[in-house]
């Protein structure tokens, strides 16, 4: 697999001439953290960057114009993935030497969940060709796929809440997005790294431990035994999904990840999170 730091030289010497004002103020790279980007949060880019969290989930739902906007519902002017999430993220990797900050060492995770009423197999493929011309847009940007190898760059991509995506993006010879895995891959046959790099699930769907009560011995298993599987097989893991609980119980959940080895943690708290990983330390640095 090609280096990042060799993927990002192109895209520094594009533009090495802009101004570096986006790179005011730098907070370190936190690989581990991952923003859970509300859907009500008008423009969610700058606080996941000002943390320096290492990647977020936005929904999208399809619109007019070939245009993905944030958000489920009517979509909003202006508000689209386009102008609020792919262009800053090229126009700040130009502005920083080819990097979201200066010390990023693994590709900044961007995870697109596909929403709206429209679940139908072709309202989903139309929406992800959608999505693809757009990706091709910032190929410079993007970690990519090409002939089985897979090479990254500043921004990776993957695909979620979308019908047969591993099928979809199979068929493409050269791509600029991923698709989801969970844990269900492990053990069924090689899942190539091209495809899925990165397996996730939400804590709740296999744990039943909510972070106010010491961990059991068997959930503690459990969870270190499906990271360690996972990374044998050569998946990073993503963990989201954690319970409703105060802040307290929240960063009992994150330390266990931590302690587990699980790559990237997600949440909703993203000020919480970024607090807890510059305290505790993250697992993973690319």
């Amino acid at each position: 697999m090609a280096t990042l730091a060799g993927s990002l030289a192109g895209l520094a010497g594009a533009g090495g001439a802009m101004s570096i004002a986006l790179a005011r103020r730098p907070r370190p790279c936190l690989t581990a953290g991952h923003a859970l980007v509300p859907d009500r949060l008008t423009d969610p880019l700058p606080v996941v960057l000002r943390l320096g969290l290492g990647g977020m989930t936005v929904r999208v739902t399809p619109g007019p114009h070939g245009e993905l906007f944030l958000g489920p519902g009517d979509p909003r002017p202006g508000r689209t993935l386009r102008r609020l999430v792919l262009a800053p993220l090229f126009t700040r990797a130009q502005a920083t030497a080819g990097r979201l900050w200066s010390d990023q060492r693994a590709p900044f995770q961007l995870v697109i969940e596909f929403a709206g009423p429209n679940r139908d197999p072709a309202s989903l493929l139309r929406a992800y060709r959608m999505l693809d011309q757009q990706l091709r847009d910032h190929a410079p940007l993007l970690s990519r796929s090409a002939g089985g190898e897979l090479t990254p760059g500043v921004v990776s991509v993957t695909v979620a809440g979308i019908v047969d995506a591993r099928e979809l993006l199979a068929a493409q010879p050269v791509r600029y997005a991923f698709a989801e895995g969970s844990f269900d891959v492990l053990g069924a046959g090689p899942v190539p790294l091209d495809l899925v790099p990165v397996l996730s699930e939400p804590w709740t769907h296999r744990f039943g431990w909510d972070g106010r009560e010491p961990i059991t011995a068997e959930e503690r298993h459990q969870l270190h035994a499906l990271v360690q599987a996972a990374h044998d097989e050569g998946h990073l893991v993503r963990i989201s999904g954690l319970p409703d609980a105060s802040r307290r119980a929240r960063t009992a959940i994150w330390s266990e990840l931590i302690h587990a080895g699980v790559d990237v943690i997600a949440d909703t708290d993203v000020a919480g999170l970024a607090k807890h990983l510059r305290r505790f330390g993250t697992v993973s640095n690319g």
